[in-house]
């Protein structure tokens, strides 16, 4: 197909926090050195910040070596941490842990709860200011080779094509985005860098990624209720000891509390709900009693990355770069991200216009692993990676074992844990497993799938290609319901999958594909990796207010 084609000096796919950063770096590296490098940057929501979704803690440090005079530009990090409380949860009771025996990973002092949403407005804004040219509602669809396989930008979607795939009246094809250097941001599971990293064998040597989800919710509380900066966290129920799973609920500005669980991907037992386990933690004591007489507001689900430097894949490649968690930057330990995506995409943004000023386009910027390893992140993340391997032995062994860690060996232990299964394999059947018995929703503190979907405002226009393909369409009854009581019905956050006709004896999968938060669950958890995500059409999705 014959396309329309755009050149940049640099492309960049994602408007989260890393590819920001990135563009924003950039531009102040520009305006230094006199020199005039065009960035162009595409996000798939209908605006910055729309499908951007997180607890949010921040750590600024990152965002301070970006902007020094954020807080005179107003950058949206109004609620500093005013008190930390970690609990460890039983069903109706409640543990809490003295901060002094708290780790230093789960220490927040100098943090700042936030809507990472919100932020990534305010740097959207920054970085026009600065001459970014951003392109909202425009998905990084498929990745631009030269016929020698160098990476050369990007395609954008097509739109206004039929369910069948062919071209409707209101057909546009999209366009070819090229650039010297292209930059992939898309957050944890892209579909480009899950594309590239196979395609140039990024991941070799190193451990399977390991994920979590998050699910959350917004809240307006009674202001008798509120204070402004408490950071609650907890481990163990509704999570089984020997899942990895953790709560937490912090106190925003204006009344509003951002809530969730992070389930890790890893569990066993498919008949497991994520979902549901996040309605049951809202009605422990500790929690409900912020909730009653509130508001819900919004909600939304998101994966994240939690290998740490184990699953660190390569990040460069002939013409790019991966950043932020569409690489894996993420510090388990502290459940912190954005800092990293911003530290990494300014990292990436110094060693592509060094490469650029010098003439150079196409080829690795292998000064950008470099300076990462020469930058405080990595350090701190090496303190952190025996996280996760620590809590997939059990809470209460891994948290033991993680505190020994942080606390005689400061993160500096001498040796390095690994793990070799990826989260899809470590489903167990379902017939070894014990079923979950849910309880019913109460409308008041627990909800449905649906009435939830419905707070996301997720839209997706019905008539156009399914955005989620199966690789064979037999699969998921020959194999995920017969073996494993079709877990995708139950990891899918929004009610997407669907069995109908169990009664009639002809079981079959439905998609409600326009239902879809781009949590990527389903890519990642599903057991046969029947299941690969690929963007709908831009601008369609979730759009998250204050998330």
């Amino acid at each position: 197909m014959e396309r329309e084609a755009m050149e940049f000096d640099v492309v960049i796919v994602g408007g989260g926090p890393a590819g920001l950063a990135s563009a924003i770096r950039l531009k102040q590296l520009s305006a230094e050195k006199g020199s005039d490098i065009s960035v162009c940057l595409i996000e798939k929501g209908a605006e910055i910040g729309a499908h951007i979704l997180s607890g949010a803690i921040m750590d600024p440090r990152a965002l301070s070596e970006l902007f020094p005079d954020w807080k005179e530009k107003g950058a949206p990090l109004n609620a500093p941490v005013s008190e930390d409380r970690f609990f460890i949860f039983t069903e109706q009771g409640s543990l809490r842990i003295p901060n002094l025996l708290l780790p230093p990973p789960f220490h927040n002092e100098g943090n700042y709860a936030i809507s990472l949403g919100n932020l990534c407005r305010w740097l959207g804004e920054q970085a026009e200011a600065l001459g970014v040219e951003i392109y909202p509602g425009f998905a990084g669809a498929e990745v631009l080779y030269g016929d020698d396989g160098v990476v050369k930008g990007v395609i954008t979607g097509d739109m206004g094509r039929l369910r069948d795939g062919s071209e409707g009246p209101n057909f546009q094809a999209g366009m070819e985005l090229r650039g010297k250097y292209t930059f992939f941001a898309e957050g944890c599971r892209g579909h480009l860098g899950k594309e590239l990293i196979a395609k140039f064998k990024l991941d070799h040597g190193v451990d399977p990624q390991a994920y979590g989800i998050g699910l959350k919710e917004l809240w307006e509380i009674q202001p008798d209720k509120h204070q402004t900066g408490l950071v609650i966290h907890s481990g163990g129920w509704p999570m089984q000891p020997d899942t990895y799973g953790g709560g937490f609920l912090y106190h925003l500005e204006n009344n509003q509390i951002a809530i969730g669980l992070v389930v890790g991907l890893g569990y066993k037992n498919p008949h497991l709900s994520p979902y549901e386990e996040f309605q049951r933690f809202k009605t422990h004591p500790e929690i409900r009693k912020f909730l009653e007489g509130g508001k819900r507001i919004s909600y939304g689900a998101r994966a994240l990355v939690s290998g740490g430097l184990q699953a660190l894949p390569k990040t460069t490649f002939p013409g790019g770069v991966l950043v932020g968690d569409d690489a894996g930057f993420l510090n388990g330990a502290r459940i912190k991200g954005s800092h990293c995506a911003i530290k990494t995409g300014a990292l990436a943004a110094e060693a592509c216009f060094d490469a650029i000023l010098a003439g150079r386009s196409h080829d690795e910027l292998t000064a950008y692993p470099e300076a990462f390893r020469n930058s405080w992140l990595y350090p701190e993340l090496k303190a952190a990676r025996n996280f996760k391997p620590w809590m997939a032995k059990g809470l209460k062994f891994g948290s033991l074992m993680f505190g020994i860690d942080q606390t005689v060996f400061r993160g500096k232990a001498p040796w390095t844990l690994h793990r070799d299964t990826p989260d899809y394999a470590e489903l167990e059947p379902a017939a070894d497993c014990p079923p979950i018995d849910y309880p019913k929703p109460d409308g008041v503190i627990t909800f449905d799938r649906l009435s939830s979907v419905f707070l996301s405002a997720t839209n997706h226009e019905e008539d156009q290609p399914c955005h989620l393909h199966l690789k064979d369409a037999a699969v998921p009854i020959t194999v995920n319901l017969a073996k494993y009581d079709a877990p995708e019905q139950r990891f899918c956050p929004a009610g997407v999958y669907e069995i109908l006709g169990r009664e009639e004896g002809q079981p079959r999968l439905q998609i409600n594909a326009q239902n879809c938060l781009h949590c990527k669950t389903c890519d990642i958890k599903d057991p046969t990796q029947n299941i690969n995500w690929v963007t709908p059409q831009g601008g369609e999705g979730p759009t998250y207010p204050n998330m």
